[in-house]
């Protein structure tokens, strides 16, 4: 296996939707991301200090279009063009103008093999002022999950290529992602889908500060008439409470509280979990037939 890159963090997620404004809307005033801009087509909302954790834009058709990852510093942003590139996946410096639009020192983009996903890499992000909650107390954009079409396939391309540190695995149809060395149980995973959803959104989550924060949003969405399509509950893998809603389009968004954390060296190696309903909700709930069921994934050009 190649050295691991180090990331950051996950950066942000790009979505198209069908109805701009009511996706703006239900973001801000339901979720409690923030306004940073709103200009050239695109919708940025944070929940950081950084200029966008959320990028949406109106589109033909619903779908994740595309989601960026911030790395280390500028060499190891290096380290992974070099790696893209050996792995014949034609990855692409943003130019100047486009690095400065992003707000970032310097960007790449490619495409994930597996899902077609347009991922960019970045380093050196402006920051902005501090993120005020609205309402919900937002730690963080927490993570991003896929309904992939070869599970295998993508653990060679996230985990033996680029480095990505599995934490806890369902055999062949589960595993959750570190970027490592990021300490957060997984900042990513990738679930096998069927011949309906694979290729698709599962959901996007937002890490909380207080379980108040849990249940306040269970009414808060209950009342405004948002699906809620599982929790709350307790996940397994990463002992995290969640509560799971869909967006306007249909999309799975999570908010999850508490949530085991990796050091560097020395952590514990990945889990072999059972395929059971009690690995996703150790207090025996079930989810809605629409939960995971998202938008699927946008054909990129990088």
């Amino acid at each position: 296996m190649e050295t691991p890159i180090r990331f950051a963090r996950l950066g942000y997620c790009r979505l198209h939707c069908s109805d701009l404004a009511a996706s703006t809307a239900f973001y801000r005033d339901l979720v409690g991301l923030t306004l940073e801009n709103n200009a050239n087509g695109e919708v940025w909302l944070r929940c950081s200090d950084k200029p966008y954790d959320m990028i949406l834009q109106q589109g033909d058709e619903a779908g994740i279009a595309g989601a960026g990852f911030e790395m280390e510093n500028v060499a190891e942003l290096e380290k992974a063009f070099a790696r893209l590139e050996k792995l014949g996946t034609s990855p692409r410096w943003l130019s100047e103008d486009e690095c400065r639009q992003r707000r970032v020192a310097r960007a790449l983009t490619f495409v994930d093999p597996v899902s077609r996903l347009g991922f960019e890499f970045y380093a050196d992000q402006e920051k902005v002022e501090t993120y005020v909650p609205p309402h919900t107390k937002i730690a963080r954009m927490g993570h991003l999950v896929l309904n992939v079409a070869d599970l295998d396939a993508s653990h060679d391309f996230w985990v033996n290529a680029m480095g990505f540190a599995v934490s806890d695995r369902v055999d062949g149809l589960a595993e959750w992602l570190r970027c490592w060395p990021n300490p957060l149980h997984h900042s990513f995973a990738l679930l096998q889908g069927d011949e309906k959803t694979a290729n698709t959104l599962h959901h996007i989550n937002f890490m909380v500060t207080d379980i108040d924060d849990v249940g306040g949003a269970m009414n808060r969405m209950k009342a405004a008439n948002v699906p809620i399509v599982f929790g709350p509950g307790r996940h397994l893998p990463s002992t995290s409470i969640f509560l799971y809603f869909l967006d306007p389009d249909g999309n799975t968004t999570e908010y999850s509280f508490g949530m085991e954390l990796f050091e560097e060296e020395g952590a514990r190696g990945p889990r072999e979990l059972e395929h059971k309903a009690e690995v996703m909700d150790i207090w025996g709930s079930r989810p809605d037939p629409r939960f995971g069921k998202g938008s699927k994934v946008l054909a990129a050009h990088v």
